[in-house]
């Protein structure tokens, strides 16, 4: 089977300086977060999508870039090691820290970005909701650059098919397969932010907080339960039973957690 679209042949390591490397995928990380923290900037200093000034300033928001960036970094190789091989990290601790090999979880940089929000807004005095709300609608920044990146790195890709676009990756085998990666980063990244930024400058969101974080949530949820149904489960897990996939076991709670909560808060 000939691959509708050539695999790029990129390299793994965008720069490098004698022992000093610059992976891509450091590097789309960087690029999420900065376009986040310009988006929210944003958001922040239009007072008419708040109906009257932002509950959260810039001098708060600029501190809490380095928070975010703690949290989804912490929570993301702790996710990955606790929901998807604690088996070999236990056995291998020392490889915990190897963030620049790739192995990061949504879901636990999700729980690590939730706590950075409730401990940094009980220490200054912000409404949880509010700055939750603003994280969740600049994350899918990072969301799309780090699923981009996921494709250089040829990993995480979807299972076997004859799609025209398939693409056949280097270390998965002679088999075309879904890019399953740049349908996460078209669902979880470009179509969320539009469905997110929709809410806050036409249906003002954000005078209602908890709206865009749960309809974030909920979202994401949604667009990733779609994509495991293509993407090839992680080979030392497997399929669970009932034809579930671990991704798919994750996403189903914040579905419903984010549905509920996007309703409450759009109701009070």
């Amino acid at each position: 089977m000939v691959a509708a679209i050539p695999f790029p042949m990129i390299d793994p390591v965008a720069v490098s300086f004698g022992p000093i490397v610059i992976r891509w995928y450091a590097l789309a990380y960087i690029a999420g977060i900065l376009l986040g923290w310009f988006y929210a900037v944003r958001l922040t200093r239009n007072d008419g999508l708040w109906g009257g000034p932002s509950p959260v300033s810039r001098a708060q928001l600029d501190d809490f870039v380095l928070w975010l960036t703690f949290g989804v970094i912490l929570g993301g190789r702790l996710g990955y090691v606790l929901f998807y091989n604690p088996g070999h990290y236990l056995s291998h601790p020392a490889e915990i820290i190897r963030v620049w090999e790739g192995g990061m979880a949504f879901h636990g940089g999700l729980l690590g970005v939730l706590v950075a929000i409730i401990w940094f807004a009980k220490r200054n005095g912000i409404p949880p909701l509010s700055l939750a709300d603003i994280v969740t609608a600049s994350v899918t920044f990072g969301l799309f650059f780090g699923r981009i990146a996921n494709f250089v790195n040829a990993e995480l890709w979807g299972r076997v098919t004859d799609v025209p676009w398939a693409v056949v990756f280097p270390g998965a085998g002679p088999l075309a397969r879904h890019p399953s990666q740049l349908y996460e980063a078209a669902l979880e990244g470009a179509a969320l932010f539009i469905i997110l930024r929709v809410l806050t400058h036409r249906y003002g969101a954000l005078r209602k907080p908890g709206v865009v974080t749960g309809v974030f949530v909920a979202g994401y949820g949604f667009f990733r339960f779609l994509v495991e149904f293509v993407r090839e489960p992680d080979a030392h897990i497997g399929f669970l039973p009932g034809g579930l996939t671990m991704g798919m076991v994750l996403s189903l709670p914040m579905l419903a957690i984010g549905g509920a909560l996007a309703f409450w808060a759009w109701r009070r």
